[in-house]
């Protein structure tokens, strides 16, 4: 069976939107989630940023009328502060001085019409878990890069990946040349709880599956 594709419109949204993710890494994010909301249960991100792979998830969520959930601080990683590679100052809120790249967010949702299919928690991951109740069909951990960072959204939200949902996680690069580790150790840390198994690969995205308890 042919992966599924999101339509021509919300492709062009997520072009269109601000953010680093590529068109092929999207297309396997759009694929693993419509599988994964035949689950009936909410997909959630960690890592909204604003709002390119977000627009996707929604797109999913929306085709199989379930919720679309994602969850940032909205100030932004540490490679998006002022004076790294990432940053882009027209995200920065001028009165005080900070990122905010919420209002973009809500514009990217706007532009996509798919304000009404996702729900945007505002906080950090962790403290965002914590307070997190119920199964997930799938998780896409695409937060902070650091090892404290990427292990908080592991361990908080991969707990809650129901059997036979899907767990993604981006910018895995198994070559330190290519970008940092920590997103890779979270990876074959998952791998190695024998909770989930490796569904697919597409450059730096990794999609797996639960198929059993822990992690």
């Amino acid at each position: 069976m042919a992966a599924a594709t999101p339509k021509p419109e919300t492709l062009a949204a997520f072009e269109a939107a601000k953010g680093f993710m590529p068109v092929g890494e999207g297309l396997a994010l759009h694929a693993a989630a419509v599988e994964a909301a035949a689950l009936g249960l909410p997909l959630l991100e960690v890592g909204t940023y604003c709002g390119r792979s977000t627009i996707l998830l929604a797109d999913a969520a929306r085709e199989a009328g379930v919720a679309a959930i994602t969850v940032d601080h909205h100030r932004g990683s540490e490679e998006q502060q002022p004076g790294w590679e990432y940053h882009d100052p027209t995200v920065v809120d001028p009165e005080i001085g900070l990122m905010d790249t919420l209002p973009t967010f809500r514009r990217t949702l706007h532009r996509a019409g798919l304000e009404d299919h996702v729900i945007a928690m505002v906080g950090r991951s962790p403290q965002v878990a914590a307070a997190w109740g119920g199964p997930l069909g799938l998780v896409f951990i695409d937060g902070g890069h650091t090892d404290e960072h990427a292990t908080g959204d592991y361990e908080g939200w991969a707990p809650h990946v129901a059997v036979g949902g899907t767990l993604l996680i981006h910018d895995v690069f198994p070559d330190p040349a290519d970008g940092g580790q920590a997103p890779y150790r979270i990876y074959l840390r998952a791998l190695a709880s024998g909770a989930f198994e490796e569904v697919s690969v597409t450059d730096s995205l990794r999609v797996l599956r639960r198929t059993g308890e822990g992690i």
